[in-house]
C-alpha cells in the first residue's frame, strides 16, 4: 500500500517508515497538517498513520480534512495510554484503528493486515454484485457433448494452477464468464478479479489504466493513479480481446508476465506484481504474429494453457437445455410465473445456427420473456431471423433428401433421450455410430456457417 506517516516527532516518523518499508509498503512523511494536506492534494494514499498531537495542532481536527480529500483513506491514529478517550473520539470521526505508544512493528503489521482484509472483502462484494447484475449463468458450462466436456475438464484443472491461460473462441462463446469461473475456482478466489478491455481505450489511456501513472506523466494527469495491475494484486487480471493490444504496450505486458514487474507511466521505479493473467481473444494470434501486429515472444508467453470454447452450433445436444436454463433465469428475474416454450419454439431454437453463440441465445430468450403475453413462448416472440429461411429444416413431404430427414430425426431423438446410450437404443444403432453421426452433423453445421459468413480481412 501507499502510506502517509503524519507525526511531529522525526524519530517516530523514521521508525514507522522503516517498519512500513520492511513490510513492502511505500511511504511519505508529513510533519504537520499543512504538509499532509498538500501531499494528499498531489497524490493518493491507501492509509495514513496520524499522531493525535501534532505540536500545537490537533490530529483529531485533521481527520475529516484528510477524508474530504481522500474518502477511502484508512486513518490509523497514534495515541498515548492516557488518551484512549481521545482515540475513541478519533474513530468516531472516521479513523479505522488506533495504536498505543510506544508501539511495536507487529502492531503496525496487524493493523495493516486488518485493512487489507477489509479491502479484500470490499473487492469481493463488488465482484459478487457484478456477478448478480450480469445475465450470464454457469449453466452454460453444463454439457452433454463429450468433446466440450473435455474442454471444461481442462479448465477445471487449469484453475487450480497459477499458469497464464489463453481463452480462444468466437465472440459470445462465454470467454469472459469462463475467466470469472477460473478465478472463482482458483487459490486466488478471495482477491480481486479485474478486467481490462483492450480495444476500449487509446494506447496512452490503456497503458495508464493497466499500469497507472504519476502526476504530470501526460496532459491531464493531475494526480497519481494505481492501475489495474495494482488493483488485481493477489488476484486475477483478465485481458479481454488481447489481440487488440497495441504493439507499443506489448513489451510491457511481456515484462509483467516474465519478470512479474512493471512501471507506472512517467515513473522509473520498478514494482513487483503478484497477479495471475488470463487473456481472451476471438482472433487467431498466429496470424497476427505473421502480420507483425503481435509479438511472437508475447504470444508464446500467453500460450501456456490454451482453452478453446466451441461455438454453440457445435453443441447441438446442449442448445435446448441452455435455452431452458436461460428461460428459467429470466422468468425469475422478471417476477413472472412459470413460462414454457411451445414445441414450435423449441424446434426453431434447435434449427437456428446461432452465429452470436451464447450471448445471442441469452438476448433472444430475454426478449421473448419480455414480449410473451402468456405462459408460453412461441416463435412469434422470437426475432424474424430466428424463423426465417436460414432457420428452416427438413420435413416429411418436402423436397428433401433422406439424409436430411435422418439428421432431423436423430437430433430430435437425442433431444428427448436422457443419454446418448438411450438415444442409440431408441434409434436401433450402435452408440459409437451415433457419436460419429452427431459429430458429423456439427461439422456440417459449422462448415455451412463458415461458407455463409463474409470473408475475414485480417
Amino acid at each position: 500500500m501507499r502510506i502517509l506517516v503524519i507525526d511531529d516527532e522525526i524519530h517516530i516518523r523514521k521508525t514507522t517508515t522503516m517498519t512500513l518499508d520492511a513490510l513492502g509498503h511505500e511511504c511519505e512523511q508529513a510533519e504537520n497538517s499543512a504538509e499532509a494536506l498538500d501531499l494528499l492534494k498531489k497524490s493518493s494514499f491507501d492509509a495514513a498513520f496520524l499522531d493525535l498531537r501534532l505540536g500545537s495542532e490537533s490530529g483529531i481536527e485533521l481527520i475529516p480534512k484528510l477524508l474530504l480529500l481522500e474518502p477511502k483513506l484508512n486513518v490509523i491514529v497514534f495515541t498515548a495510554y492516557s488518551s484512549m478517550e481521545t482515540a475513541i473520539d478519533a474513530m468516531r470521526r472516521g479513523a479505522v484503528d488506533y495504536i498505543a505508544k510506544p508501539f511495536t512493528p507487529e502492531q503496525i503489521r496487524q493493523s495493516l493486515t486488518r485493512i487489507e482484509n477489509n479491502r479484500r472483502l470490499e473487492n469481493r462484494v463488488v465482484e459478487l454484485e457484478s456477478m448478480l447484475a450480469t445475465t450470464e449463468t454457469l449453466a452454460d458450462f453444463a454439457t452433454e457433448e463429450p468433446l466440450v466436456q473435455k474442454t471444461f475438464e481442462t479448465a477445471t484443472k487449469a484453475a487450480a494452477s497459477s499458469a497464464t491461460i489463453l481463452l480462444l473462441g468466437e465472440s459470445g462463446t462465454g470467454k469472459s464468464m469462463l475467466a470469472r469461473a477460473l478465478h472463482r475456482n482458483s487459490p486466488r478466489r478471495e482477491n480481486a478479479f479485474v478486467t481490462v478491455a483492450c480495444p476500449s481505450l487509446s494506447k496512452e489511456l490503456l497503458e495508464s489504466e493497466l499500469f497507472g501513472h504519476v502526476r504530470g506523466a501526460f496532459t491531464g494527469a493531475v494526480g497519481e493513479t494505481w492501475g489495474k495491475v495494482k488493483a488485481a494484486e493477489g488476484g486475477t487480471l483478465f485481458l479481454d480481446e488481447i489481440g487488440e493490444l497495441p504493439l507499443e504496450i506489448q513489451p510491457k505486458l511481456l515484462r509483467l508476465l516474465q519478470e512479474r514487474e512493471y512501471e507506472r507511466v512517467g515513473d522509473s521505479k520498478p514494482r513487483k506484481a503478484d497477479v495471475r493473467v488470463i487473456a481472451a481473444t476471438n482472433r487467431r494470434l498466429e496470424d497476427l504474429v505473421k502480420e507483425g501486429k503481435f509479438r511472437e515472444d508475447l504470444y508464446y508467453r500467453l500460450n501456456v494453457i490454451t482453452i478453446e470454447l466451441p461455438p454453440l452450433r457445435q453443441r447441438p445436444m446442449d442448445i435446448v437445455s441452455l435455452a431452458k436454463q436461460n428461460l428459467k433465469q429470466f422468468t425469475r428475474q422478471s417476477g413472472r410465473n412459470r413460462i414454457e416454450f411451445t414445441p414450435a419454439a423449441l424446434d426453431a431454437i434447435r434449427r437456428y445456427p446461432w452465429p452470436g453463440n451464447l450471448r445471442e441465445l441469452r438476448n433472444v430468450i430475454e426478449r421473448a420473456v419480455i414480449l410473451a403475453s402468456g405462459d408460453k413462448i412461441d416463435v412469434n416472440d422470437f426475432p424474424d431471423n430466428l424463423c426465417g429461411p436460414q432457420a428452416s429444416t427438413a420435413a416429411i413431404g418436402n423436397r428433401v433428401s433422406l439424409e436430411e430427414l435422418e439428421r432431423e430425426h436423430i437430433l430430435r431423438i437425442i433431444e428427448i433421450a436422457s443419454s446418448m446410450e438411450e438415444a442409440a437404443q431408441i434409434l436401433g444403432i450402435d452408440p459409437a455410430t451415433l457419436y460419429r453421426k452427431r459429430k458429423r452433423y456439427a461439422e456440417i453445421a459449422e462448415s455451412a456457417h463458415s461458407s455463409s459468413s463474409p470473408a475475414s480481412t485480417s
